[in-house]
Formats: structure tokens, sequence, C-alpha cells
């Protein structure tokens, strides 16, 4: 019984964090939810887009493979025409899901003047598919899931991260926004700013 009784004394500190952590956990916490708009309003916003952000609309939500040579092509495509933001995401990264409202949002209303992409890293392509299902997005992801496209990009350390390229294919805004977008305004703010200066 002594005994009994001092290893409960001795928990009692880990128990008086723990306790009120999981409850906060379990109860306190909210999921995101989608933000994706409906297609009438996704066809509507992207009637009579030129033919190069046409075919990004047309591969909406899909997972791409073929790696750094694909998404290589894919941006000398779009280089000199369209500004491009690109979101390196993942599956399993929680902030990625907090911010991943917000790129539904913006590609919208962005989607007939910026060229959307994004990275899905580290991960299996039935999650991030599962995941993309839950959050649809306009735009295709590539699967980089042992990070040799965010490597090229200089974008293999942070989840998630936003990356924007000029209509020139010049890097303009790389490591300065590491971490989740808060809000569609933030997003978009500096879409304005780096990717339509």
């Amino acid at each position: 019984m002594v005994w009994q009784t001092r290893f409960v004394g001795r928990l009692a500190p880990f128990v008086a964090v723990i306790v009120p952590l999981l409850v906060v956990a379990g109860c306190g916490g909210s999921q995101p939810k989608s933000a994706a708009p409906t297609a009438g309003v996704v066809t509507s916003a992207f009637k009579g887009s030129p033919a190069p952000l046409a075919s990004l609309h047309a591969q909406a939500n899909d997972l791409l493979g073929g790696g750094v040579k694909s998404f290589d092509a894919r941006l000398s495509g779009l280089r000199g025409h369209y500004p491009v933001v690109v979101n390196k995401w993942a599956s399993w990264c929680g902030p990625c899901q907090i911010e991943f409202p917000a790129f539904q949002r913006a590609a919208v209303k962005y989607g007939r003047q910026v060229a959307f992409l994004g990275i899905d890293g580290k991960d299996g392509n039935g999650s991030a598919s599962a995941f993309l299902h839950r959050f649809p997005v306009t735009y295709p992801s590539y699967a980089d899931p042992n990070e040799s496209i965010a490597r090229t990009y200089q974008a293999a350390t942070y989840y998630p991260q936003t990356l924007f390229f000029s209509r020139h294919g010049h890097s303009t805004y790389v490591f300065d926004h590491a971490g989740p977008y808060q809000s569609a305004a933030a997003l978009e703010r500096d879409i304005r700013r780096y990717a339509l200066k």
C-alpha cells in the first residue's frame, strides 16, 4: 500500500500536465475545414483561361509523377507568360492542413493570372490522394517522396513552404515564408506582392 501511494505521488506532476493537454487536444481543437468553391464557381472563374493555365486547371487535384524533370518542364512552359506560386505540403503535416483552405480560395481568385502548383513531399501516394480528396485544389501537385524537387529549389527544410516565381522564372520569395499561411488574406497579400508585381 505504501509503494502505491509513493508511485501515485510521483506521477502527480505528470498527470497534472498531461491530462489538461489531452483534454485540450481532444475537445478544444477543431479540424480545418475545406474551403473548396463549388464546381459552378470554379467553372465561372476559369472560363476563358489561357491555354497554359487551362492545362493546369484540367489537372485539378491530380498527383503527378515524373520528378524534377517533369516539374522543370512545367515551370519552363510557364516561364515568360505567368508567375507561379508553388506550395510544398504533405498529408502528415498538420500546419499544411491549416493553410490549405487559403490555397483553395486563392487559386480560384487568381487562377487566370497566376499558375499554382503543389509539391507533395515525403509522402505516400495513398495518403496524399486522401488528403487531396479532403482538401481539393484547382491545380496539380507533383509527388516528391525523396524531396528531389524540393532540394532542387532549395525548399527541403520546412513544411509547408511557399515559393514564388516571377513570370520570367526567377525565384522572388523562397525562405522568407516558411510555415503555414494563417489566412487567405495573408496569402493573397503575398501573391499580389511577389507574383503580380
